[in-house]
Formats: structure tokens, C-alpha cells, sequence
């Protein structure tokens, strides 16, 4: 399934609804979502799916710096859960990260 966004075409990991998405934009803390993350080893790809109550949402600074302009940072947008248990986990936002309403 491909939707369109700002120009760009975004193939989605799982066959769902372009309705059942949701934004990263629009996380807030408590909401509950199921997010979907496509993993990618060699030639080998599988779907990993993860369910949790937004506890909050960011954009980080990474360290990847090296051979880049000081005034060119790397900023990763993470997600971190809490799942049923308590357990917390941190998800980073990449291009086939697909987010919906659990």
C-alpha cells in the first residue's frame, strides 16, 4: 500500500488502512498505539509489531558526526512506551515505522 505525503510516495510495512495511521505529530502522552517496524538483514526482512501507551514523544540529537559540518546535526524522532507490564521501551521513527491507534 502506498500513500502520498508532502509529494513523497511511502510504501507501508503492513497492508493496512491509509484511515487506521496516525501521525507522529499527533502522539500525546496516554495514547495507545500499535506501531509496526520493518527490519532488514541482507536480503531478509520481516515485520515487527509493538503495542504501548505513549508515555512521550522527541526529537533527539544523535552523535553521528563524523565527516559532517558542525552545523549539520542528526535528529532522530523516538516514541517511548510503556507497555502492560511497565516496562519501558524507546522506538526511533523511520521511514517504514507505521503508527496506528490500538
Amino acid at each position: 500500500m502506498q500513500t502520498s505525503e508532502k509529494g513523497k510516495t511511502k510504501k507501508h510495512a503492513a497492508n493496512i488502512s491509509t484511515e487506521e495511521i496516525t501521525c507522529y505529530e499527533e502522539l500525546k502522552p496516554g495514547d495507545r498505539i500499535v506501531v509496526e517496524q520493518r527490519v532488514t538483514v541482507g536480503n531478509r526482512y520481516w515485520i515487527k509489531e509493538t503495542a504501548g501507551t505513549v508515555v512521550r514523544t522527541e526529537r533527539v540529537k544523535r552523535s553521528l558526526h563524523h565527516d559532517r559540518a558542525s552545523d549539520d546535526p542528526v535528529y532522530s524522532d523516538t516514541i517511548l512506551l510503556e507497555y502492560p507490564d511497565g516496562e519501558l521501551t524507546t522506538i526511533t521513527v523511520d521511514e517504514y515505522t507505521v503508527i496506528r491507534r490500538a
